[in-house]
């Protein structure tokens, strides 16, 4: 149903935002007004340095924080009104990946995956782990998707970061959700992993048409795999618009000067050290 409502409504954005502001404490904002649009479909990637208020926009709009002021408009609903049975109902259209996996350890695989689906199981049964057949049938193939289909019945608390991740993102895509947000898939992996983690989450949520707002450090990833970008500094936008539309000024802007171009040079050679008296040393 999810799936036909995202068809009849494809012009539409999936997420409006106006005027959102939040204060941990009264009179010090950590998202000052913040106004945004996203769309039905693609990846949206929220960058800018810590403590600019990224993971906080994301877990305000699924209500893990609470907003201070503004609206939250999801397909039409605002979500910063919400409360009770409402709120629980329009959290299980949107799915969450999280930096640290967020898997219950000692569960296998197969359950943390599956767990994806407790929003819409009785809870006794949720007790029992009595799913439907569809439900187990779509969480194989969901751990084939992901290349997991051997740890099925392994414990979480067994697999290395890449693979918890990638269950991580299984139990998302479980859920169904009309929204996936992604608060640093990535930030505990290494490069290579990250580069397939993003490859992965690309290519399970395009084929469902789940649009994704995703928070993360890595530029030259969010580059590479977004459709849209968001660049934030001070809890402001200061840049809405294609990864190929941000340019080093907009960049200097968001990170507060030059040093963020040295970041980019990932696999250049490190530099010589200054008492090197050989020039030819700067290209060892």
């Amino acid at each position: 149903m999810a799936d036909a409502a995202r068809t009849e409504d494809a012009g539409a954005p999936a997420l409006v935002i106006r005027g959102l502001r939040k204060e941990y404490r009264r009179g010090v904002p950590v998202l000052r007004g913040i106004d945004l649009t996203i769309a039905n479909r693609g990846i949206t990637a929220v960058i800018g340095p810590s403590g600019t208020g990224k993971s906080t926009l994301i877990r305000c709009i699924n209500r893990l924080v609470e907003p201070t002021a503004g609206e939250i408009l999801f397909h039409g609903l605002d979500l910063a009104k919400l409360r009770g049975q409402a709120l629980r109902a329009a959290r299980r259209r949107i799915g969450m990946v999280f930096q640290e996996y967020n898997l219950v350890e000692r569960l296998t695989v197969m359950e943390n995956v599956l767990s994806g689906r407790l929003g819409y199981v009785a809870p006794f049964k949720a007790w029992l782990r009595k799913y439907p057949p569809a439900d187990i049938d779509a969480a194989f193939e969901l751990l084939d998707t992901v290349g997991l289909t051997q740890f099925a019945n392994q414990r979480a608390d067994a697999l290395s970061g890449g693979q918890r991740q990638r269950v991580g993102i299984a139990r998302a895509i479980m859920q169904r959700p009309e929204l996936l947000l992604a608060d640093e898939p990535t930030s505990s992996l290494d490069p290579k992993t990250s580069v397939e983690i993003m490859e992965l989450l690309v290519s399970l949520v395009g084929g469902r048409n789940i649009p994704v707002i995703l928070n993360i450090h890595n530029v030259p990833l969010a580059r590479r795999f977004a459709t849209h970008m968001i660049g934030m500094t001070g809890g402001a936008i200061v840049y809405d618009g294609p990864p190929a539309g941000l340019g080093d000024e907009h960049l200097k802007q968001i990170y507060g000067g030059e040093s963020w171009l040295e970041q980019r040079q990932e696999h250049s050679p490190r530099r010589p050290a200054r008492i090197a008296p050989d020039p030819a040393a700067a290209h060892d």
